[in-house]
């Protein structure tokens, strides 16, 4: 017999006769740069937590890596023993950051590589995000546990086909118990200017694992967390369903397979003979408030305006100082040298930058559509075709290296969006399809968003929590 326990969001304990397993936990308020919470909100008796024989770590997304939570979990002797074995991906940044915090006992996964361990087989199943997704250039996996009689698995956000399912169902058969993605999360849309409507086409993808994998029982996973209360208004334009909603569609869709809301502090048992949740009965986490309603979709909901984070005057002043000296004797130089220009020249972009400080936004302008005059214009020129708003506290951070696009893009301060064609006599060109719009921002291309901004995000947290 297995049993799981939600921890929160993506965390689990797969706890077998002899095995505790415990899967991405993030146990602290705020994550993710600080912008999220968990959502409902629980509270966790750590010194309850059993001695761990397995810790794995599905990918790097800082709502399964949290680096706060590692630098507790690895300085807890009881916790994380000296023979806890530790399994992550073959990221060369996140064992980095693993070996950073001394963390012991590491193992690279491979795909579909049984791992045993006491009394469970382990097995670390493929994603396709690598190759379907170009802004996660790094590896993540799926996690089945077999104990011998029973087989769960723990889907995480990998995202897979019918060759990975038929792989699964080759291994151990029918899987008894399945912790299923379901919902798609479109929290970069809205400062993307991307549609806020639910992505039916992914969403019917996790219905579809479902019906081809036919377990014997299913619970919603991986997504339990919302903006923090400064960022409430995000809420109702990033999580486009529920879990409830999902269950409600499984029903109709294969009524065949049993399922079940799994929420934090809910023990699943399953065995061959029966397969049941228990609600609210793990003895070292429950949940606090049930504050779903928070995040209840509604992408219509008021939006405050772009606005510095600067309160203190002295800062605030210091703040302008380094955002007018970037704009006065960088910014053009770097747009001038920037590989891109040539696609800016090509689709005759009218840009705009607008920051905004205390005192209301100022606009600065660049027409490349006069390539042999491209000048900065301070102020608006009429109709503009590619647009960048940002809060002088998120340019002058990314300006000095102190912050990343992870944060800049998520909290509601950075706001862009295109609106890009090309007239010459007698046509009418549009970019390609497949032009993704994270390669046409200048503040974008100036500072990159690359594994040298993630490293340094990484090491500013190990800093931070390694020593605390």
């Amino acid at each position: 017999m297995i049993k799981t326990t939600l921890v929160g969001h993506a965390c689990l304990l797969i706890q077998s006769k002899e095995t505790n397993i415990l899967t991405d936990p993030v146990w602290f308020d705020y994550l993710w740069e600080e912008i999220n919470t968990l959502c409902p909100s629980i509270v966790l008796e750590k010194d309850k937590v059993p001695p761990l024989d397995v810790l794995n770590i599905s990918h790097r997304h800082q709502d399964h890596f949290d680096v706060r939570t590692l630098a507790y979990l690895v300085k807890n002797e009881r916790i994380l023993t000296p023979d806890t074995l530790v399994l992550a991906p073959q990221d060369q940044l996140l064992l980095d950051i693993l070996n950073e915090l001394e963390f012991k006992n590491i193992k690279v996964v491979t795909d579909f590589e049984p791992i045993k361990v006491k009394d469970v087989t382990i097995t670390a199943t493929p994603s396709r995000n690598q190759l379907s997704t170009s802004e996660d250039p790094f590896p993540e996996h799926g996690l089945l546990v077999n104990d011998g009689e029973v087989t769960i698995w723990n889907q995480v956000d990998s995202l897979v086909n019918p060759e990975i399912i038929q792989h699964i169902i080759e291994l151990h058969g029918q899987i008894d118990f399945f912790h299923s993605r379901f919902v798609p999360l479109i929290e970069g849309n809205f400062s993307y200017n991307k549609p806020i409507t639910l992505p039916i086409d992914e969403y019917c993808t996790f219905l579809n694992v479902v019906k081809a994998l036919a377990p014997r029982f299913v619970v919603p996973g991986s997504a339990a967390f919302r903006y923090r209360d400064e960022l409430t208004f995000l809420n109702q334009y990033s999580f486009p369903t529920t879990q409830d909603q999902f269950l409600r569609d499984l029903e109709a869709f294969c009524p065949e397979v049993s399922r079940a809301p799994f929420f934090s502090g809910d023990i699943a048992h399953i065995s061959q003979d029966k397969i049941y949740i228990e609600k609210q009965a793990s003895d070292f986490v429950r949940i606090k408030e049930d504050n779903s309603r928070l995040i209840t979709f509604k992408p219509n909901a008021e939006v405050p305006p772009i606005k510095t984070q600067t309160t203190d005057p002295k800062e605030y002043q210091r703040e302008i100082k380094v955002v007018d000296d970037f704009i006065e004797k960088c910014f053009l130089e770097q747009i001038l040298k920037s590989e891109l220009l040539k696609g800016w020249q090509h689709w005759q972009i009218v840009y705009q930058l607008e920051i905004f400080g205390q005192n209301g936004p100022q606009a600065w302008t660049i027409d490349f559509g006069h390539p042999k005059q491209t000048q900065l214009h301070k102020g608006e020129v009429g109709k503009i075709n590619l647009y960048e708003g940002i809060s002088s506290s998120e340019l002058c951070a990314l300006i000095e290296g102190n912050t990343a696009w992870d944060y800049v893009s998520l909290c509601g301060n950075y706001r862009t969006f295109n609106n890009i064609y090309r007239i010459t006599n007698g046509r009418f060109e549009l970019p390609p399809a497949d032009k993704s719009n994270y390669a046409l921002e200048p503040l974008m291309d100036i500072f990159p968003w690359d594994s040298n901004m993630d490293r340094r995000k990484f090491m500013r947290d190990v800093k931070r929590w390694k020593s605390s």
